[in-house]
């Protein structure tokens, strides 16, 4: 599917309003602040903004903005501009979460994202970067999977950044973020939008170390990465 078209006029609005759009994401009839700062979306503006487009809502949430910064640590990396990125469409909420965080970049970078079900939707439009919904606790549950195991430790990210066999490269804004900033994020939105994180022994042993270890997570992949990439050895 095609990108969808967007509201000109309610850019130009926003931009002629003093606000800075490329640090909001709109969505539908939904804006969602991704940076307070940088946006420079004020309450007076807001109530300006409002009265010209009454049936758009804006959401102001931190959680998003601490998502949405972090997703901008791996997309300022991987990203070119103009180029065109495709999202599965097979799940509604992840296709909801990776559209609202991408967004804003068809104007940092002139970006266009496509939409579909699967690699022949990509192919038709020639398109040669997929974003995948992988998160940070989707990698370290996975990585606690195969030292639980006894397996070879992996890092899905770091390996699996090009499919060869479709020729597509492979890019993770979800990356650095935990899922539970996710849920906390949609549980705040009146959307159907429901955001689980499975359940396994790697997901409770992780909780477990959560209340012990600040940021568990982080320093885990971290671990998983330098084994990966700088250790050899032999068992």
């Amino acid at each position: 599917m095609k990108p969808e078209p967007i509201n000109k006029e309610l850019v130009k609005f926003l931009q002629i309003l003093g606000v800075d759009t490329r640090f909001v994401s709109i969505v539908g009839a939904h804006i969602f602040i991704n940076n307070q700062r940088f946006s420079r979306f004020s309450n007076k503006r807001q109530e300006t903004f409002i009265r010209k487009f009454p049936n758009y809502s804006i959401n102001r949430s931190k959680i998003f903005q601490k998502i949405c910064t972090r997703a901008s640590r791996v997309l300022a990396n991987v990203l070119k501009p103009g180029e065109k990125i495709f999202i599965y469409n097979n799940d509604k909420c992840s296709k909801f979460i990776l559209d609202v965080i991408m967004e804003p970049y068809t104007r940092k970078y002139g970006i266009k994202l496509f939409y579909g079900n699967s690699i022949e939707d990509v192919q038709e439009f020639d398109i040669n970067t997929i974003a995948l919904p992988l998160t940070l606790d989707n990698e370290v549950q996975s990585i606690l999977g195969n030292i639980l195991n006894g397996e070879k430790i992996e890092v899905f990210s770091s390996k699996n950044k090009y499919d060869t066999e479709n020729n597509v490269n492979l890019i993770y804004p979800l990356m650095n973020i935990p899922g539970s900033w996710i849920g906390s994020w949609l549980e705040k939105l009146d959307y159907e939008y429901k955001y689980t994180i499975n359940d396994s022994y790697a997901v409770d042993l992780m909780e477990f170390f959560e209340g012990f270890i600040p940021d568990v997570r982080e320093n885990m992949l971290k671990s998983a990465l330098y084994v990966v990439n700088e250790c050899v050895y032999d068992v």
